[in-house]
């Protein structure tokens, strides 16, 4: 497979390393070192995919563009499209044989792997709570970023990739978050933010970029025993820990695992991508309507924490 990377900041360049000798074009506006300025000035023949790391604006054209083309796509989250942009491009990849694929790689982190695994196989029974922290330290960075310090800030760059954990563990369709808290400490736009949704199981997610030590932490509660991730493997070591209920009760039987390595998840999902160019598909536009749907409950608890 040929691809072009679109966006030469850090995302793409981790596609470009992972992609290696498929890469056919590097497509910056501004970067030295692309090999064009616009995606359109490269030849048609010469790529059969497009991996956009671009912000968020210019996505929706350039995904337009490359599925009229017949190009798959892969583009970095979120992926922020109103349900008729959505269909349409659902309608153009359908029409002309191709993968429209927005990247969420942590449903390629080992323990959070682990962690789906174990609940399919009940060792956790119902599920009553989940709940995650996802920060990192990148405050400063951010206000200091000519684009991203503005709208909701923290909230759709990490809650998008929390919600699509939760959809990716618990299938939570149904789910309607609600923003609790969100704070600006640092940052013109929000740096802070707690929100979650009733249900079963429940959710409660916090969101920050004042994590001076970047930090992931996903505890799942259910009737037969608990699961525990610290930490993902790019900030490792990264554990699992799994524990089953003594009742009624008493010190749990636990098992855990450690893991320190390289972060795996841009190959895997690179190589998931690919199997699904391969294949003709399926899309995973679905995912992104939900996610844009709860992102859009919290933008409208925006103004409430405005001050």
């Amino acid at each position: 497979m040929r691809v072009v990377v679109v966006g030469l900041g850090i995302q793409g360049r981790k596609r470009e390393r992972i992609a290696g000798a498929e890469v056919a074009a590097m497509v910056d506006p501004v970067i030295d070192g692309a090999s064009h300025r616009a995606l359109e000035d490269v030849p048609l023949g010469a790529y059969d995919a497009v991996l956009l790391c671009v912000p968020d604006a210019p996505k929706a054209e350039l995904i337009g563009y490359a599925l009229s083309n017949r190009k798959h796509v892969l583009v970095e989250k979120p992926l922020f499209a109103d349900a008729a942009m959505l269909d349409r491009f659902e309608a153009l990849a359908r029409r002309n044989g191709v993968v429209c694929y927005t990247a969420y790689n942590h449903r390629f982190e080992p323990h959070i792997v682990r962690l789906k695994q174990a609940i399919e196989a009940g060792r956790l029974g119902e599920i009553y709570v989940a709940r995650f922290f996802y920060g990192n330290g990148t405050a400063r960075e951010v206000r200091n970023s000519a684009w991203r310090d503005q709208g909701g800030g923290v909230i759709p760059d990490l809650a998008s990739h929390l919600l699509d954990t939760a959809l990716y563990l618990f299938d939570c369709r149904d789910a309607k978050v609600a923003l609790w808290q969100a704070r600006r400490f640092e940052n013109r736009a929000f740096d802070h933010a707690a929100f979650g949704a009733d249900g079963r199981p429940a959710l409660e997610m916090t969101v920050s970029l004042l994590s001076w030590r970047n930090h992931f932490t996903a505890d799942v509660y259910g009737e037969r025993g608990s699961a525990h991730i610290a930490s993902l493997c790019k900030w490792g070591p990264s554990s699992f820990t799994l524990r089953g209920r003594v009742l009624p009760s008493g010190r749990p039987d636990e098992e855990s695992v450690t893991l320190v390595q390289a972060d795996p998840t841009w190959a895997a999902e690179y190589a998931h991508f690919r199997a699904l160019c391969a294949a003709g598909g399926p899309s995973n536009l679905a995912n992104d309507r939900w996610i844009e749907a709860n992102l859009d409950r919290l933008a409208a608890d925006y103004p409430r924490f405005a001050a």
